[in-house]
């Protein structure tokens, strides 16, 4: 189109269109591509923050891998050993939030002398039950030969709920019937565990090889669940911390329905009596328990022994700190020193056992007994809170040491096909032991630590002295040249 007076010739563009035409607004200009790192970019701002941050988690990503690795080291992922290991790690962090959660509601929330009522009303209602529920507990478990794995989950889902029920009931009478059954479900489990371990052990591992490398692994989520558990106490209260420990053993329980289906079949185990070293009287139409080695006995009652020495520490500490010890944070620095050196020696105790490949699991034991006893003596004779802390250490190493020893006597002298049946009624009886040394700690008083320690340790001695005696005059009939129980760890 041309206007009227506009002499410049027309320019038909081919490409625009000839009809009608509506105006457009402009294309807008595309956006310009952000600078990439290294066209004129700065880098990241490096700050200590972020290097700390960054380190610490490849740090976190390297032991939780190594530890990983050494739960399924030696063949103990394929055979279903890591599995109950995990199991068992998470069933002992639920204990020590329990132990914190109970610490703080019945041992400390109140005066010393309501104190020592309320831990006196709870040792009757939680061990006195169990301590009559045991005998039974242990042969009934024995028994139960298939759904080991399945009363595993149910004793870990039963303390969930137990412990939703102690949330609930923290401050009132519910809470002592729901510890009772805490405790009974957690004897079970411990129980259950011993009975199922040798069923997982790989070819390349010892029994007391895999009992250490679980116990180690259960001390040490223990102490780390149980700092958690404080802390989620001191800044959030109880009832969540119960929240929290029910959420543990759920995990657990779920973890304990996956373990390997072989843990449920009995492959010819046989029921084993580690309480006498004869035959049982024949009875028409019912077969006698088979003999049991002597010193398996002697053990048992050397490491049950060392397990009534630490009721009696775990118990009467609590009580003897708060009546020697000013309140504030002397009595916690106390407290957590006593704890602490128990941990401790629980562990290297376990550690060290399950590496002493040439030593004698017989004298190991007895000799163990006999240093805790005398750690028991000089705390009775030269009093001091700081002694105290240094006997749970010394009894809590030997109790470490006698446990691994007890595990490789049973191995040695216990036939393989009632391997099962001995360490389940082994751990029920020294669980009795625990509940005996507990009553102890109940029963003395702490404003006189040098008589409480005194009447144990000379109970002890004496005691010691009878298990030495009777070895001693059993030995000739032992025989020699017999292996260690750990040749093969």
């Amino acid at each position: 189109m041309q206007l009227p007076g506009d002499d410049s010739p027309t320019v038909v563009d081919p490409v625009a269109p000839t009809g009608p035409q509506t105006w457009r607004p402009p294309a807008p200009e595309p956006a310009a591509a952000p600078p990439s790192p290294g066209l004129g970019a700065r880098p990241p701002k490096v700050t200590v923050t972020r290097v700390a941050a960054r380190r610490s988690r490849e740090l976190t990503v390297a032991a939780v891998r190594r530890v990983n690795a050494a739960s399924r080291a030696d063949g103990a992922g394929d055979s279903g050993l890591a599995h109950v290991l995990w199991v068992n790690a998470l069933h002992t962090a639920g204990d020590a939030m329990i132990a914190v959660s109970l610490a703080g509601t019945l041992f400390f929330a109140a005066s010393t002398d309501a104190q020592r009522g309320n831990v006196a009303l709870y040792l009757l209602v939680t061990m006195a039950p169990f301590a009559v529920v045991a005998p039974l507990l242990g042969p009934l478990l024995d028994r139960l030969q298939r759904g080991r794995r399945w009363a595993m989950a149910a004793s870990l889902v039963g303390r969930a709920v137990l412990a939703l029920v102690m949330a609930a009931n923290f401050d009132g009478l519910w809470l002592y019937p729901a510890a009772l059954g805490a405790l009974v479900l957690s004897k079970a489990h411990n129980v259950l565990r011993a009975a199922v371990i040798p069923r997982v052990v790989p070819p390349a591992m010892s029994l007391t090889s895999a009992n250490a490398r679980t116990s180690v692994f259960g001390l040490v989520t223990a102490g780390v669940f149980g700092g958690v558990g404080a802390g989620i106490a001191a800044s959030a209260g109880f009832p969540p911390l119960l929240w929290a420990t029910a959420a543990v053993f759920t995990a657990a329980g779920v973890l304990a329905l996956r373990l390997p289906q072989h843990v449920d079949v009995p492959a010819g185990e046989e029921a084993s009596d580690l309480l006498t070293t004869t035959m049982e009287i024949p009875v028409p139409g019912r077969r006698g328990r088979p003999r049991v080695a002597a010193s398996v006995v002697d053990a048992l009652r050397s490491a049950s022994l060392l397990r009534v020495l630490g009721g009696f520490l775990t118990i009467y500490a609590a009580f003897l700190v708060q009546a020697e010890v000013p309140g504030g944070w002397e009595r916690t620095l106390a407290l957590g020193a006593i704890a602490g050196a128990a941990g401790v020696g629980s562990f290297l105790g376990t550690a060290i056992g399950s590496r002493l490949h040439r030593a004698t699991p017989d004298t190991l034991v007895l000799w163990s007994t006999v240093a805790a006893v005398l750690s028991a003596v000089a705390a009775a004779v030269f009093f001091s809170v700081t002694l105290v802390a240094v006997t749970a250490g010394v009894a809590a190493l030997a109790a470490g040491l006698g446990k691994v020893s007890l595990d490789a006597i049973i191995q040695r002298d216990v036939p393989g096909a009632q391997h099962a049946s001995a360490f389940a009624r082994s751990e029920t009886l020294l669980q009795l032991a625990w509940v005996l040394g507990g009553g102890l700690g109940i029963a003395l008083p702490a404003t006189l630590p040098t008589l409480a320690f005194g009447v144990t340790s000379g109970l002890l001695v004496v005691a010691t002295g009878l298990v030495a005696w009777l070895g001693h005059h059993r030995r000739p009939a032992r025989g020699r040249g017999r292996t260690t129980g750990w040749e093969r760890a």
